[in-house]
């Protein structure tokens, strides 16, 4: 027997096989190896992957789940598992596979950014962004963790983010911009990925851009993003209570009583008013507010700052003190002041 004619060797010459584009070959290789160590769940791995390479996914939820009967707890097969469900569009499979992930491996970035990839690609959004946040912070110099932040970001509408975090992973990683065009299965994931981020970015004219769902791509509003979207919450919302508090200020110097009815007058319109813009921003209290505290805190405290000041002016009209009046204007004014140099489209 040659001293290469083992299931190793064999492994070996499937990865090569596969890196050169071809996939029917390196299956071969792979099948001599479970020939000889049919329990291998590295070889069924590689089996899996290569048929995910080759475009493959039932068979390679079948190699995946093969090897995941002999290593129940191993991450690699997760992975593979859950992105050929993904493929094959059954989400909610896809979606307890990266559970099954992230509780096995918790301080695994491997772990935690392939989870990440399989919500995002499940229309998960607060559970992948979450997930690929973990990612980032296990791994903050692997190109790939930020690759998968900017993709979820940008299913997401987060455009500012997902552009800051594909500029950060292609300074670790200036050859990612050519990794959609690499076959093989060591960069399976980053070929995936980059490929996905790069067919977002055709969508509109920023990079990267609006999402796109695994059943086909989603037409997002090229105009404007979530983001400016909440620049817009904050402009208007913040500035309606600041304008209404310093009105009902005027009032209160004369009398109190008519002074709290404008109040609660100024805070109804005004929650009327941001609840409003407010629908115009996607998942804005799940994703991306959570989101922006990480990226852009002052943004996201602004937006946080929209509700708080209707509910001061509640306040001040309940009680009658001038303090609550005083810290409605100070939020709303610190506010508008966060969003007021930014770029409202």
């Amino acid at each position: 027997m040659s001293s290469d004619a083992t299931a190793e060797g064999y492994l070996q010459r499937a990865q090569l096989l596969a890196d050169l584009g071809r996939y029917e070959e390196a299956a071969g290789e792979v099948g001599l190896a479970l020939a000889l160590e049919p329990a291998n769940a590295d070889a069924l791995t590689t089996l899996a992957r290569v048929h995910l390479a080759a475009g493959r996914p039932a068979e390679a939820r079948a190699a995946a789940d093969a090897a995941l009967a002999v290593a129940p707890d191993a991450v690699a097969p997760l992975v593979a598992r859950g992105l050929a469900l993904v493929d094959q569009g059954e989400y909610a499979e896809a979606v307890r596979t990266a559970e099954r992930l992230l509780a096995v491996g918790p301080a695994d970035a491997y772990a935690q950014r392939s989870a990440a990839a399989i919500l995002s690609g499940s229309r998960n959004g607060q559970p992948a962004l979450n997930a690929a946040w973990r990612g980032v912070e296990l791994a903050p110099e692997e190109s790939q963790a930020h690759l998968v932040l900017a993709l979820v970001a940008a299913r997401l509408r987060l455009y500012d983010l997902a552009e800051r975090a594909y500029q950060e992973a292609l300074r670790l990683d200036p050859e990612l911009e050519r990794a959609d065009d690499e076959p093989g299965i060591v960069r399976l994931e980053r070929r995936r990925y980059a490929s996905a981020l790069a067919e977002l970015a055709e969508l509109v004219p920023v990079a990267p851009a609006g999402p796109v769902s695994p059943a086909g791509p989603v037409e997002p509003d090229p105009r404007r993003g979530v983001v400016d979207d909440l620049r817009r919450l904050v402009l208007y919302g913040a500035g309606w209570t600041l304008v209404g508090a310093v009105l009902v200020a005027v009032a209160a110097a004369g009398a109190s009583g008519p002074s709290r009815f404008l109040a609660v007058l100024v805070a109804v319109s005004g929650a009327l008013l941001g609840w409003l813009f407010a629908a115009r921003v996607p998942g804005l209290t799940r994703t991306v507010l959570p989101g922006l505290l990480r990226s852009d805190r002052s943004l996201a405290l602004a937006g946080y700052a929209v509700p708080a000041g209707p509910l001061l002016l509640l306040v001040y009209a309940l009680v009658g003190t001038p303090w609550p009046l005083v810290a409605a204007i100070v939020v709303a004014a610190l506010a508008e002041l966060a969003v007021f140099s930014r770029t409202v489209r």
